[in-house]
């Protein structure tokens, strides 16, 4: 749970960690700062032991001794934000081969620590890993039903319920994001937070997890794929923009990525199809974070000199990664593109299941909306099994495809 202004907020992700700590010696929650692993993981099991690494004494001592450090600690503890100590993890591997005990250590981490290559080896086998992203918009209106578990149920169905108009509230939710702290605040002071937020990963969290030549090289790439969030990524375009070499930017691409900057999206794509992109496509991590970034605000919603259309794509990209938390852990992500620039925003797999997912700004559907829809269901065949297009009217309309909805974007929270 996180506590905005008093409220207490639920973390439905909860259940899952309550369950990976009862059968599993090693938990791993991990997600951005500020996101809210803290509060979690010390409500919900408050009598563990807790050991915090931004304590510089206990940072210096596991550094120092990881051995030692590790052999003092009680029998189940928490350990936050363990990428600071990557010495620790063979100490703690070596532990829980000698005795496995359920719930033995609860680690948390605001850099993916799967994508750590000295990690990755002392977890195999020993670990649980679930990932707590900002608070997602079900989980800020306490709504229980989750579309994404709607939509792959099979359970949606046209509903229209009056004239067609348009929903409020949506570039609201899109520019505060789900960062718990900006939710206390007016937009201009929210807008600062972000800032700040950045500003200070790159300034001190990046040096835990690389060495690095500029800070102001990062700073700027940041900034540069804010304004290209939902775009497909172009390391070469990206190099020669900034003015560095293409193997900075990818290493730069990926430290973003470890600290829960950015997201990439891999392109959906079968191997007898040889016209589909193939290249992934970039997300900021947080809606709220590329709104900031790029200048945005919720007055812009209805400026159409303002293309409000791809952070409104990377908020439901958020939105629905979110939700598989607790939905379904082994969902898998992508987007689908072609060389006829016919796409779909965000292509879920269940299995060999297919779900699409479409965005649209528009209050209003057109028939040309859904040819993406239908050329993923041509190209995935009988593993399609439906898709929405989530768009900003008020009714949920037919598409005239079997299991295909337009599906009004409040949906993601009523």
């Amino acid at each position: 749970m996180d506590d905005i202004a008093g409220t207490l907020y639920p973390r439905y992700i909860e259940p899952s960690l309550h369950e990976a700590l009862a059968d599993t010696p090693v938990v791993c929650l991990l997600g951005p700062r500020q996101a809210g692993k803290t509060t979690l993981v010390r409500q919900l099991v408050p009598e563990r032991a807790y050991i915090n690494f931004d304590d510089v004494a206990l940072l210096n001592a596991a550094q120092l001794d990881p051995t030692g450090f590790v052999q003092g600690l009680p029998n189940h503890v928490t350990l936050d934000e363990v990428q600071r100590v990557p010495e620790i993890m063979p100490v703690i591997k070596s532990a829980v081969d000698q005795q496995r005990k359920p719930g033995q250590f609860l680690l948390t981490g605001s850099a993916n620590l799967l994508l750590l290559p000295r990690v990755q080896e002392s977890l195999a086998g020993r670990a649980e890993v679930l990932q707590l992203y900002p608070l997602s918009e079900q989980e800020k209106h306490r709504c229980k039903h989750s579309i994404l578990e709607r939509l792959i149920g099979g359970e949606i169905k046209p509903d229209i319920i009056g004239e067609q108009k348009g929903i409020e509230g949506i570039a609201e939710a899109i520019c505060v994001g789900g960062y718990p702290e900006p939710n206390t605040r007016q937009p201009d002071r929210a807008r600062q937070w972000h800032r700040q937020y950045v500003n200070a990963i790159i300034q001190r969290d990046v040096k835990d997890i690389a060495a690095i030549r500029d800070e102001e090289e990062m700073q700027r790439l940041m900034t540069m794929l804010t304004y290209r969030t939902a775009s497909l990524i172009n390391i070469s375009s990206l190099a020669n923009e900034l003015g560095m070499r293409r193997e900075t930017t990818e290493r730069y691409l990926t430290i973003l990525e470890r600290l829960f900057l950015i997201r990439r999206l891999p392109a959906w794509h079968r191997k007898q199809a040889k016209r589909m992109v193939k290249a992934p496509k970039v997300h900021i991590i947080d809606s709220g974070l590329a709104a900031t970034l790029s200048e945005v605000k919720a007055d812009d919603w209805r400026d159409y000199s303002t293309d409000f259309g791809p952070i409104l794509e990377t908020f439901v990209v958020q939105q629905l990664i979110c939700q598989s938390g607790w939905v379904d852990l082994g969902l898998r992500f992508s987007h689908y593109r072609d060389k006829d620039q016919i796409e779909v925003d965000l292509v879920i797999e269940q299995g060999r299941s297919v779900w699409g997912v479409e965005v649209k700004k528009s209050a209003s559907i057109q028939a040309q909306d859904s040819r993406g829809l239908k050329r993923l269901a041509k190209q995935a065949g009988k593993q399609f099994k439906g898709g929405i297009i989530l768009y900003c009217g008020n009714n949920c309309l037919p598409l005239g495809q079997e299991n295909c909805f337009a599906v009004p974007m409040n949906a993601l929270w009523q």
